[in-house]
């Protein structure tokens, strides 16, 4: 889901590592508001780690979110963009692949336990080199990884088509999320028939259209809901008429009500 109209002064630059010192690299960051990188991969994992904001990477496979306390596990070598909308309080681990060969080749968001958060706070205070062979810190390094091994994946991911009608139609709704056009009127748009659309949205998606969009305008509204909006401007702003609606579906997508996901900090 590629962002438009990024303001130049909060482009974020990449570090330039030729390789990992250590199997496990840590980075801490303060984002701004509206800070953006431009498209990129790493020759290691990465797994970006909302401590306040939410993050949001895009891949031309989908987009993924991660709000306080969860995480987004980004495969080496696959191109991406990072963008915050809100500021954040960020933490990356740089993983070598043959630290974690057990982990799935895609990107995927994860909800980060309590024991998760205390081992990646305690070990982005370790120095760059910390010592290897038998030495506590490397233990807890070997602790960390077997945590975030474990870690449960959570649903704040949208995928995306590939098909070019189809792709247009996803970013227009992504762009205007109070969008109301039915799949029919859509249809009719494109030029093909409200069947033929809905075979290809489930095709390229994996969802329903209705199940895609209700999820796309849900996301939408994990910004407004950190930078302090309330339930109804955040159900309002996301093309939702209902608070009770929108607190429904938002329970009945992620496990729990938007109050609670920010009282998880």
């Amino acid at each position: 889901m590629p962002m438009k109209g990024q303001a130049p002064e909060l482009q974020r630059l990449i570090p330039v590592l030729d390789r990992l010192p250590r199997p496990v690299y840590a980075r801490a960051e303060r984002l701004r508001a509206g800070s953006w990188t431009s498209k990129h991969h790493h020759a290691w994992v990465q797994l970006s780690y909302a401590i306040t904001g939410v993050l949001g990477v895009h891949t031309a496979e989908g987009s993924f979110f991660a709000p306080p306390q969860r995480a987004i596990w980004i495969p080496a070598f696959l191109d991406h963009e990072v963008v915050t909308s809100t500021q954040a309080e960020m933490r990356s681990l740089y993983i070598r692949d043959d630290a974690c060969r057990w982990a799935p080749d895609r990107c995927r968001v994860l909800e980060v336990t309590p024991l998760a958060r205390e081992l990646i706070k305690s070990f982005c205070e370790l120095p760059v080199d910390y010592p290897q062979g038998d030495s506590a810190e490397s233990r807890l390094v070997e602790v960390l990884l077997d945590q975030l091994r474990d870690l449960p994946e959570v649903a704040f991911s949208l995928p995306m088509p590939q098909e070019g009608r189809l792709l247009q139609l996803c970013q227009t709704l992504i762009d205007h999320p109070t969008d109301s056009h039915t799949l029919g009127d859509w249809a009719q748009r494109i030029g093909t028939s409200e069947k033929t659309l809905s075979r290809l949205f489930q095709r390229e998606t994996g969802m329903t259209f209705r199940l895609w969009r209700q999820r796309q305008r849900l996301l939408a509204s994990l910004g407004s809901l950190e930078a302090g909006d309330s339930v109804t401007a955040a159900a309002l702003d996301c093309g939702y008429d209902s608070t009770s609606a929108y607190i429904a579906s938002f329970k009945g997508l992620f496990g729990f009500t938007p109050g609670d996901l920010f009282r998880q900090r």
